[in-house]
């Protein structure tokens, strides 16, 4: 009986598949990571063919692993890093250059350009975005104005463009399907989240050719099936696809959060905090407005909060900095310090995402004395990421209207038990780590398995969903925040000093 599901989570850092049963226990997972480019300061870059031949290459590996036969896999489901954006040629797949990563700062200056033209409302208003270098949009601009022959070849409709669910999709298929879903599109600022359409005025304003665009498309349902042929999966030739989303929103679906209210934050390279709103919710604080999924003709929509350096603070601290050796040494030397000596971190290296939408603040640590240590440091870190969050959520809640009452919470920083606590005190909620904290994963599985037939709606996948950890809040953090936040004023103000 097909009773598995594989999914591939394509990320900012790594390419991981996971094969789940029904029931939501992992039969086998691969991961593999791939080079980070930062060719200049607040440059950042992925190589297309490389994402590529991590994510074949973990696919095949979890395969092979789990030593279940292909035939047992029901469906595959695709979730992946959102906004970095993609340019290929139709007819060879090659692609034009590497990747614009999502943090890649390079078009700041042609989005001050447009807020200055007067486009930022008349954007938010059909995208739900603010106008940021974080989307996909002025990414496509800038190679088409900047790649040697990229002009020329679109003249001529010679190519593709898309973020990385439409270059894996396009890729597994063998070039037959070049979509997108709505979760993704959402996150171009080319895309009317009203009328689920590429809008032609804004298309035409970032100068992107509207035939570049893939198709756009629900969130569950057939996409195609992986071709015969693909690299290292020949034996998985046929398998459908049937689940596609952004990482973000299939993490929020993995959460088990299909009522309006609730809410989950993803600790992973970058922090994201999303709030199921059903309809749509125009934000007055500083957020997002995005498309959470698309089933059967019935739209949910988001409020969303983006950090855009997390985890990445932590990496940060282990490969430019070598104060730590490994990422989980973080909680040990945070955790013997009674509390921070007095040192903030801001860790703003690509600018500030949500609420404060600032391209060009940096990085900013406070505080520090002659007896400031590494574990002061660390503790540091820790806590700005969860002071980060507290921004986020506190702007929902002006929001939505209403105060949280818990927090859903997963991703690859999550396992902190630390920085878990640290939360749950900073907001006064309980915050519930799930059992299996590969949510993304596992919401881009169940797109898949409702595709495919395996359950009839989402709530169905609430029944065998188990407890997680719980942290109580115990400790007023409200000191800490108020002197946090005097530092953050600090890294917003860097491009004055």
């Amino acid at each position: 009986m097909k009773d598995y599901l594989l999914a591939l989570d394509q990320g900012t850092t790594s390419s991981r598949a996971i094969l789940f049963t029904r029931r939501g226990e992992v039969a086998a997972s691969a991961q593999i990571p791939f080079t980070q480019h930062y060719p200049k300061p607040g440059w950042v870059e992925h190589d297309p063919m490389e994402i590529l031949t991590s994510q074949l290459r973990a696919a095949a590996d979890c395969v092979e692993k789990s030593g279940l036969h292909p035939g047992d896999i029901a469906a595959l489901g695709l979730a992946n890093q959102r906004e970095t954006a993609v340019v290929w040629e139709r007819a060879t797949g090659k692609p034009v250059g590497n990747a614009i990563v999502w943090q890649c700062r390079r078009t700041a200056d042609f989005c001050s350009q447009l807020q200055r033209e007067g486009y930022t409302e008349a954007i938010r208003a059909k995208t739900g975005l603010v106008v940021d270098a974080y989307f996909s949009g002025t990414k496509y601009r800038w190679m088409l104005k900047n790649i040697p022959g990229v002009e020329e070849k679109a003249r001529r409709g010679e190519l593709l463009c898309g973020t990385v669910d439409s270059w894996l999709l396009w890729n597994l298929t063998g070039g037959k399907v070049h979509a997108s879903d709505y979760s993704n599109c959402c996150r171009t600022m080319l895309f009317d989240i009203h009328k689920l359409q590429w809008d032609e005025d804004l298309c035409r304003l970032m100068e992107v050719p509207m035939d570049w665009l893939p198709q756009p498309v629900e969130n569950s349902g057939p996409l195609g099936v992986i071709a015969q042929g693909v690299p290292y999966l020949d034996k998985l030739a046929g398998l459908p696809i049937c689940g596609a989303a952004g990482d973000q929103q299939a993490a929020l679906f993995g959460q088990g959060c299909f009522a309006p209210g609730q809410l989950k934050n993803t600790y992973g390279t970058g922090c994201f905090t999303l709030l199921n709103t059903g309809k749509a919710v125009e934000s007055q604080n500083g957020l997002l407005t995005c498309v959470g999924w698309g089933l059967k003709g019935e739209i949910t929509y988001v409020l969303e909060g983006s950090v855009f350096n997390a985890g990445s603070s932590i990496q940060w601290l282990r490969d430019e900095l070598g104060i730590i050796q490994s990422a989980p040494e973080i909680d040990v030397l945070a955790e013997s310090v009674p509390d921070n000596g007095g040192v903030y971190l801001v860790s703003a290296f690509t600018g500030l995402g949500a609420p404060h939408w600032d391209m060009y603040a940096r990085g900013a640590i406070l505080g520090l004395t002659r007896g400031t240590t590494k574990a002061h440091l660390c503790r540091a870190t820790l806590e700005g990421i969860a002071y980060q969050t507290a921004d986020l959520i506190s702007a929902m809640e002006k929001d939505a209207g209403q105060k949280i009452t818990g927090l859903r919470v997963d991703g690859g920083a999550s396992v902190s038990d630390f920085m878990m606590q640290y939360q749950a005190d900073l907001l006064g909620v309980p915050v519930e780590r799930p059992e299996v904290v590969e949510t993304t994963a596992w919401g881009a599985a169940c797109l898949a398995g409702l595709g495919v037939g395996l359950w009839n709606s989402p709530e169905e996948l609430l029944k065998d969903r188990k407890p997680g950890k719980l942290y109580l809040p115990k400790t007023d953090r409200s000191r800490e925040y108020a002197k946090w936040r005097k530092a953050l004023e600090r890294s917003k103000d860097w491009e004055d000093a």
